[in-house]
C-alpha cells in the first residue's frame, strides 16, 4: 500500500459540525453539499481558505448532488421536500440558481445527469404507495417530460445515465433490483430491458458500455454483463461480502475510471481509523489490486468517510466525512 499526506482541510464551523455529504469537481474547483443544507464551492489548491462561494439551498433536508455540466461548473441538487435546483456556480449569489425542475411529490433521494442530452433524472423515496423516477428537459420548463413509476418498488437509491448512450439509463432500489432502461420508449411496461436481482442497493453503476457494478447495503458486491447478447441477469464475478474481501468495515463509493481503466473503490475501516482506495483492473478476468492500493492514514478518524474523488493530474485525493471536514491528500 502507498501512502498519502494529509495535505490541507477544512472543517465546517462549530462544536457539532455539518457532515459534508458529497463533493464533486467541476472546473471552478470542488464543489461540496453538506447537511446544513449548504452548497459550496472550494479552491482545490486551498481548502484551509474557506469556501470560495456559499449558497444555501432550499431542499428542506439536501440529499444529493451531482455535476451537470462540470467544464461550466454548473451542478445539480436536491433534497427532501422535492425540490431540484440547477446551479451555475460561475454567477454569484441569486444568480447561481438557473432552474429549478417541478413535479416530484415526494423525498428525492438519487440524482443522475447527462448534458449531452441535456437531461436530470430524479429518484424518490417510496411515498403514497409508489417511488418515482422523474426525468427532465434541462433547456425547458420545470415540468418533467417523464415520470416512471411502476419500474420500481421502494425507495430509488441510484441513478446512472449509461456513459456513451444518454437515453440509457441505470437504476437501483432498496426493492432489491437494478434496472437498466431506455429511457426513448415511451410505454413504461417496456422501458425495462434489463433487471437485475442484487439486493437492496447502496451504490450502482456503468464501468463501461456493457459492464455495471452493485453494492448492497449489506456491502455485497458484484458485476453484471448488460449486454444484449446476456439476458440471464446473473453477476458475471460475485464478490459476496466486499468487506472480508478488502479487509474494511464500509464502501464509501465505487469511481469508474476513464477510458474502461476499471475503478476505483473506496474501502473505510473506522477502527483503524483508515481509508484506502482499491483499484479494480480486468486483465483478463476481473479483480482487486492490493498491491497497488492508496492509504489514507487518519482518515476523518473514527467517522464515515461520506464521498471521495481523485484529480489525478494533480496527483490529489480529496475525501469528506461526518467529522465535518474535506480533506486533501498528496504524496510527500
Amino acid at each position: 500500500m502507498y501512502n498519502l499526506t494529509k495535505a490541507d482541510a477544512f472543517r465546517n464551523p462549530g462544536s457539532d459540525p455539518a457532515y459534508v455529504l458529497e463533493i464533486t469537481p467541476v472546473a471552478g474547483g470542488l464543489a461540496a453539499i453538506s447537511s446544513d443544507q449548504k452548497l459550496t464551492l472550494f479552491n482545490p489548491q486551498g481548502l484551509s481558505q474557506g469556501p470560495l462561494k456559499t449558497i444555501r439551498t432550499s431542499h428542506e433536508n439536501i440529499k444529493c448532488a451531482r455535476a451537470f455540466d462540470a467544464p461550466n461548473s454548473i451542478v445539480c441538487t436536491a433534497g427532501s421536500n422535492g425540490t431540484v435546483a440547477l446551479w451555475d456556480l460561475r454567477l454569484d449569489g441569486s444568480k447561481a440558481q438557473i432552474a429549478a425542475p417541478t413535479g416530484s411529490d415526494a423525498p428525492i433521494v438519487s440524482l443522475a445527469c447527462s448534458s449531452s442530452s441535456n437531461a436530470i433524472a430524479a429518484g424518490t423515496e417510496y411515498a403514497n404507495h409508489q417511488a418515482s423516477i422523474f426525468i427532465w428537459d434541462a433547456r425547458g420548463g420545470s415540468a418533467p417530460r417523464t415520470r416512471y413509476s411502476e419500474v420500481h418498488s421502494d425507495d430509488v437509491t441510484e441513478l446512472n445515465f449509461h456513459p456513451t448512450t444518454p437515453q440509457v439509463l441505470l437504476s437501483g432500489s432498496t426493492d432489491g433490483l437494478v434496472n437498466v432502461c431506455d429511457t426513448s420508449v415511451a410505454d413504461e411496461d417496456e422501458v425495462v430491458v434489463q433487471a437485475l436481482n442484487h439486493g437492496s442497493v447502496h451504490h450502482a453503476g456503468f464501468l463501461n458500455a456493457t459492464e455495471v457494478y452493485a453494492v448492497s447495503h449489506d456491502e455485497r458486491f458484484a458485476l453484471y454483463d448488460v449486454a444484449e447478447a446476456r439476458e440471464g441477469g446473473d453477476a458475471t464475478w460475485a464478490v459476496g461480502d466486499i468487506r472480508a474481501a478488502l479487509g474494511c468495515q464500509y464502501v464509501a463509493n465505487v469511481a469508474p475510471k476513464l477510458g474502461d481503466m476499471g475503478a476505483v473503490i473506496g474501502a473505510g475501516t473506522q477502527d483503524q481509523q483508515l481509508f484506502q482506495l482499491v483499484h479494480m483492473a480486468k486483465s483478463p478476468a476481473w479483480g482487486f489490486s492490493a498491491e497497488t492500493s492508496v492509504g489514507l492514514p487518519g482518515a476523518h478518524g473514527s467517522e464515515l468517510v461520506r464521498s471521495f474523488c481523485v484529480f489525478d493530474q494533480e496527483q490529489t485525493v480529496f475525501t469528506a466525512g461526518e467529522d465535518g471536514q474535506i480533506i486533501a491528500w498528496r504524496p510527500n
